[in-house]
């Protein structure tokens, strides 16, 4: 039996102890307007219902409402316009996160409730939040890099229809499983966690909403995310052609690296973007640009390879490589002699690149031999950006370094040189001079004036601002090619 909305269960829900010391009064006067026009659509559907039988159409309404369709949010906030009016309630208090009388009683009953505002963008603030997550009735919003708690709540009931909502568009998942992940029009990722994997009373929504921003080089040096005297050298390197990884921990910038340094790419030349979400909007970012985008889940991942590698594209962007299959992409694509391959790839470890990356792999395809592909990864990616974002405040990202991954193919020994180092102490970057032959071949075939430029800016800021000590490494996972 579907339980009664109860004002005071909601109002002791709903409110923050800092709103209900400021507002109790009004929360409670707010909440039972909630409610009575709330019976007051249910009335109204139940009658529609009775007429044309049409209750499935009802619920589609409902659900397209919650996910922000226009026709159906329209459509029902002029129910509710309808309703204040006739309640004679237009002037009365109501949470100061909202529009109006008619917003907030359309989010409380049928909208996203209090994750309205960020959803909407209704700040300017909330414009660039990545992610809000809401844990038990409590909403958080990320904002300057941080999670901030919000005075607005949302009610377990309330929830619980959300996530109902939610999942109604796919009659495979079940509300009684514990994980779901699903997209809602925009593109927006939300990811549920139901009780039975989340702790009773704190079940989580978490949404993630993509905010990939089109920089240009000279804005990310602006922003103190790459030295200034780098920019040259990336335009350079992008024209080049070389293969490159863009590497770090969550929210470190990755993508939106990626997407500055595809959008200096020649759009005469044909492209396939592979995602897992649809996060980059290259039609948008490159209009002209004959770019393929694909969004594939892992298993129809897995049945398109060999149908992206037929595309006759002069290269391959995978733009977030969770998992064996994109990778196995991406290597497979440079192994194949595709040169402007771009991925980014999840680690802190650049070093171990070549390693992590094969065992990824291989974990996926477990009939490969793991030893190949670490020197396949070795030979497929010429250099590896890494980033990260600061910790005193997490909306500062930083390249923290910059390398080159070298595999002598007589020696069979891979090497990595750290040509660009940060230094968190003096929030500057320190310089090696270090080009493979392999690297050279490539600048002179390609664009040997470019090249040229990329070498002496290089070579100048290892003496201007020289890298002290070791700059040259072995990873661990040369004495498995040894053996």
């Amino acid at each position: 039996m579907k339980k009664e909305f109860d004002v005071y269960e909601y109002v002791s829900e709903k409110a923050t102890p800092q709103v209900l010391a400021n507002h109790g009064d009004e929360m409670q006067k707010f909440a039972a307007y909630c409610d009575q026009a709330k019976k007051a659509l249910d009335d109204a559907e139940k009658e529609e219902s009775k007429a044309n039988g049409q209750e499935s159409l009802i619920l589609e309404r409902q659900r397209n409402a919650i996910l922000g369709l226009p026709k159906e949010v329209r459509f029902y906030k002029q129910q509710i316009k309808d309703i204040i009016k006739e309640m004679g309630i237009g002037a009365e208090w109501y949470p100061h996160w909202y529009d109006s009388m008619e917003d907030a009683i359309y989010n409380e009953i049928l909208g996203f409730a209090g994750l309205a505002p960020w959803i909407e963008n209704r700040k300017p603030e909330y414009q660039y939040s990545s992610s809000a997550k809401m844990i038990g009735g409590r909403i958080y919003f990320m904002i300057g890099g941080k999670l901030e708690l919000q005075p607005q709540s949302m009610t377990s009931e309330r929830r619980a229809q959300l996530r109902a909502a939610l999942l109604l568009d796919d009659p495979r998942k079940r509300l009684n499983e514990v994980y779901h992940e699903v997209y809602l029009q925009d593109g927006s990722r939300v990811t549920i966690y139901n009780e039975g994997l989340a702790k009773r009373g704190q079940d989580c929504i978490v949404f993630r909403k993509f905010v990939v921003q089109n920089y240009s080089f000279e804005m990310q040096a602006e922003k103190h995310t790459i030295p200034a005297e780098l920019v040259p050298v990336f335009k350079a390197m992008v024209k080049v052609g070389y293969n490159v990884a863009f590497v770090g921990p969550v929210r470190s910038a990755k993508t939106t690296f990626l997407t500055t340094w595809q959008s200096y790419e020649d759009d005469s030349l044909e492209g396939v973007q592979v995602e897992s979400d649809p996060e980059i909007p290259l039609h948008e970012i490159m209009p002209n640009a004959p770019i393929m985008q694909f969004v594939p889940n892992e298993d129809d991942l897995r049945s398109v390879i060999k149908r992206i590698m037929r595309s006759d594209a002069d290269y391959i962007i995978m733009a977030e490589a969770r998992d064996g299959v994109a990778l196995h992409t991406a290597v497979k694509a440079a192994n194949k002699g595709t040169r402007r391959v771009k991925m980014t790839f999840h680690t802190t470890d650049v070093i171990d690149f070549a390693y992590d990356v094969a065992e990824e792999i291989i974990n996926s395809y477990p009939n490969m031999d793991l030893g190949s592909y670490i020197i396949k990864t070795a030979k497929s990616f010429d250099y590896i950006l890494q980033f990260a974002q600061l910790e005193k405040n997490k909306s500062e990202k930083r390249l923290i370094g910059m390398w080159e991954m070298r595999y002598d193919l007589t020696a069979r020994t891979i090497h990595m040189l750290q040509i660009c180092k940060y230094d968190y102490d003096t929030d500057a970057w320190t310089f090696a001079f270090d080009i493979g032959e392999d690297k050279r071949q490539i600048g002179h075939i390609v664009s040997p004036k470019a090249f040229a430029e990329m070498e002496n800016i290089l070579r100048d800021l290892s003496q201007k601002y020289p890298m002290q000590g070791n700059y040259k490494y072995v990873p661990f996972c040369q004495a498995l090619l040894r053996g």
